[in-house]
């Protein structure tokens, strides 16, 4: 029998087009500008500080200045341009002018990150239509007002040839996973992460549009829990990886999404919650 012999290998020739740079440099935003909502602190500030590091310059708006100035000189003092827009993104026609600021500022606009949201838990009973109607329009209405002024910018700006423009929307493990109380928030965050999806589709392929589904984090958002130990300890027990999460994990999901580091990444939901399947906090509320 003739002995078996194993055809030559070729050696693997790059592609024609590919491009001879590191795999961390795609995480760079050097040159680009993004706005973004609810950066006076925690997860808005961590996403300035985080692309301001990467190279970009970032607008951002908030209610209050004086957190906005603070956040302003970190990303300063990355030897990045800042721009601080102080407002309620709930006024909708304050997100136009926010736009209209930002490209005056810096002549060009390539990433949104639409952090601003939230709403207390309430029971479903006592949840009126007027809060709920409330929630939906901070969480999605402002989101959507927010990418839809400032997408024509978007398609206008020079874009690197693997990358483009890019929408990230903060959406919340809650709009997944079930538990009393949530009716408002939870519907509202759904719904912001099925609009990611669907905004995804509108968008393609020059503007790619994801989400995070963000678990529990230590920012004041918590700060009732994180000033009860009982409460503190219930969620860090009931997370898989046993521990609250930090402004920088949401941080640095943002910066994936928003950089060419997810060039082929569109209509996704990155969660970042820790491991959760279930709700974290049970709140007591009783049977009707």
């Amino acid at each position: 029998m003739s002995p078996i012999v194993a055809a030559p290998t070729r050696p693997v020739q790059p592609a024609a087009d590919s491009v001879a740079v590191m795999l961390l440099d795609r995480f760079r935003l050097d040159g680009r500008v993004a706005v973004i909502t609810g950066a006076g602190r925690g997860i808005g500030a961590g996403c300035a500080r985080a692309f301001a590091e990467a190279g970009a310059d970032v607008a951002i708006t908030a209610r209050t200045e004086e957190e906005l100035e603070a956040v302003a000189a970190e990303v300063r003092a990355l030897g990045r341009r800042a721009l601080v827009f102080p407002g309620d993104v709930n006024d909708i026609d304050l997100l136009g002018r926010f736009v209209d600021a930002t490209m005056s500022e810096f002549g060009r606009l390539d990433i949104v990150v639409n952090n601003a949201g939230g709403s207390m838990p309430r029971p479903l009973l006592n949840t009126s239509v007027r809060r709920f109607e409330e929630a939906f329009h901070f969480n999605v209405t402002t989101a959507f007002a927010l990418s839809q002024a400032a997408i024509p910018h978007m398609l206008e700006t020079p874009t690197p040839e693997a990358g483009g423009g890019a929408i990230v929307n903060i959406s919340s493990v809650m709009g997944r996973v079930r538990e009393r109380g949530f009716v408002a928030y939870g519907t509202a965050k759904a719904a912001l992460a099925h609009m990611t999806r669907l905004m995804a589709a509108d968008c393609a392929p020059r503007i790619r549009v994801n989400a995070i589904g963000v678990g529990s984090v230590a920012t004041s958002a918590l700060e009732m829990v994180l000033t009860d130990d009982a409460l503190r300890d219930e969620m860090v027990e009931t997370t898989p990886l046993r521990r609250l999460g930090e402004v920088e994990d949401i941080a640095i999901g943002a910066l994936y999404l928003a950089s060419d580091a997810s060039s082929y990444v569109t209509g996704k939901i990155l969660e970042i919650d820790g491991g959760l399947e279930g709700a974290n906090l049970d709140l007591g509320l009783p049977d009707l």
